[in-house]
């Protein structure tokens, strides 16, 4: 994973390697530059992962195509050996198979790929740039007072030189030959094709596979494991994976003190699968300290983002202080499957499997930001298997009435995912944990985090400010003081309107309140027996 800044135009070469400095935080092993004839320019920050001696950025194809590349390519050796056998490489890294195969394919290549990408082409006056169907990894386009086109993976690239950007959207490429291309439409896309019944083995099977092709690295690797389901599941199976191995697998879980919810659930599950476990604390004062410096990183002003990625950053650093430089981790499954406890009340199983689509539509904005970006900050990449395509086209599909939980029955939100992982035989988890209630990661480190967060942004923010917040914030009005003090600080480092249109709240449905705490919900600790 790194950083990429692609400028499509002419630029000083001196001012695009100050702009590209400034995610650095995303590439802190080397640096590449490349400006081309026409005055474009690629620029990438790398975080060595893959092919460590070969693999600097831009790479050259085999004319005279270059690419920059944020992400991993699962398939890459599947492809060298198959469409592309034809073709010399000259690296062993994944990355180079995407300018091979613009080279062969032109611009319509991107579902030959599998994996997580944002990524920018270069061909004499020709260029490309795409970002994977999910939008697993963030990626921005804008353009300046000169007419210049920039792509980059962090809008602080370009937030002061460009008169407009936003957010490269998912799923899609863009050239100066076609515009903006969808090139990701898949069944689940229309809801009315989601009428497959579950199945419980294909859903292991697939999530299973996603997980494997996750391992690829040269680097070490260990799992998030917050003692949630999702975390505890991918945790699960990376280690069975690795059985017959002489790997270790570390696992690292975030709270205020060891007793706090997930901390208590996470040994649980490290003990039971047997991974050498950490637990890393960070105090309230050390968290509400960060907060400045983690909106600037995340480039947003979304409470719920905020209070879920400050435990995460610290456990980053943690992480990275120990050598390791790729985590798995467990975001996209309460999307996917309806895990948030909201779900329960949606009205109907039509109404639930629109509301699933419409939240992993959001994920580039949410979930997939915070993860990226809190982990980004201190070179931590982070590897979604919940979010491999090919398991979303095995889970996306299937009917909301195999998928909606039911408290009249007992029956719990994301039951066919914890059902077909309940292994009498060889359990993956413990069963307290396999049908654990779901609590939102910034509730499960600890209670008082958000309530002390809450309390401190009330206490900065005072009644005349508030009063104020239509006026000053006409772009998503800040509902609560606890935003109102987010959004100040966001706007202090990224104060243009193309900015602040950048960012989506997170506000869940069917609820009483739009606060968007698991514990706001009426189902929340509320017993669940498995069905």
């Amino acid at each position: 994973m790194c950083g990429i800044l692609a400028i499509i135009g002419k630029k000083d070469l001196e001012s695009a390697k100050k702009l590209s400095k400034r995610m650095s935080h995303r590439g802190p092993d080397e640096s590449g530059i490349v400006q081309f004839d026409n005055g474009y320019i690629l620029t990438h920050e790398r975080l060595s992962i893959m092919d460590l001696t070969t693999g600097r950025q831009p790479i050259k194809g085999t004319n005279n195509a270059y690419v920059v590349h944020n992400g991993e390519i699962y398939n890459y050796m599947h492809l060298r050996n198959t469409k592309l056998a034809d073709h010399q490489f000259h690296t062993t890294c994944d990355s180079e198979v995407i300018v091979h195969l613009y080279e062969k394919y032109g611009y319509d290549f991107c579902n030959e790929l599998d994996g997580d990408w944002a990524f920018v082409i270069v061909d004499g006056d020709k260029f490309m740039a795409s970002r994977d169907p999910i939008g697993v990894k963030p990626f921005y386009y804008g353009k300046d007072a000169e007419g210049n086109l920039y792509f980059s993976s962090e809008m602080k690239t370009m937030s002061d030189q460009c008169e407009w950007f936003e957010a490269f959207p998912p799923g899609h490429y863009y050239s100066g030959d076609t515009g903006l291309v969808k090139y990701y439409t898949p069944k689940y896309h229309d809801y009315r094709q989601c009428t497959e019944n579950a199945d419980l083995k294909k859903i292991r099977h697939f999530l299973t596979e996603a997980t494997k092709k996750r391992l690829m690295s040269d680097v070490p690797l260990g799992v998030l494991l917050s003692g949630g389901l999702d975390s505890s599941l991918i945790s699960s199976i990376t280690k069975r994976l690795m059985r017959g191995t002489d790997q270790k697998l570390h696992s690292f879980s975030v709270g205020l003190n060891k007793d706090v919810p997930d901390m208590v659930a996470a040994r649980k599950v490290a003990d039971f699968i047997g991974t050498i476990h950490h637990d890393v604390t960070f105090t309230i004062e050390e968290g509400i300290a960060a907060i400045e410096k983690i909106i600037w990183h995340l480039e947003s002003y979304d409470v719920t983002t905020i209070r879920a990625s400050t435990p995460m950053y610290f456990l980053s650093k943690y992480i990275t202080d120990m050598g390791i430089k790729v985590v798995l981790s467990g975001e996209g499954a309460d999307e996917i499957f309806g895990g948030y406890l909201y779900f329960h009340n949606a009205p109907s199983a039509e109404e639930f499997t629109k509301e699933t689509i419409r939240r992993v539509s959001l994920l580039s904005t949410a979930d997939c930001l915070r993860a990226d970006k809190s982990t980004m900050a201190h070179g931590l990449e982070v590897r979604v298997p919940f979010l491999d395509r090919y398991f979303l086209d095995a889970v996306m599909n299937i009917k909301g009435e195999d998928k909606q939980p039911d408290r009249s029955t007992g029956k719990p939100e994301k039951y066919i995912l914890r059902a077909a992982f309940d292994d009498k035989n060889d359990p993956y988890l413990p069963a307290e944990i396999l049908w654990r209630q779901k609590e939102q990661f910034s509730d499960g480190v600890g209670y008082s985090w958000i309530d002390s967060l809450v309390a401190h942004c009330n206490a900065k923010v005072s009644d005349a400010e508030f009063a104020e917040a239509a006026k000053r914030f006409p772009h998503n009005t800040p509902a609560t003081k606890e935003a109102f003090y987010f959004r100040t600080i966001f706007e202090k480092y990224y104060p243009s309107e193309s900015a602040a249109k950048s960012v989506l709240k997170w506000i869940p449905k069917w609820q009483k309140n739009e606060d968007p705490s698991g514990r706001a919900n009426e189902v929340h600790e509320k017993t669940i027996e498995k069905v």
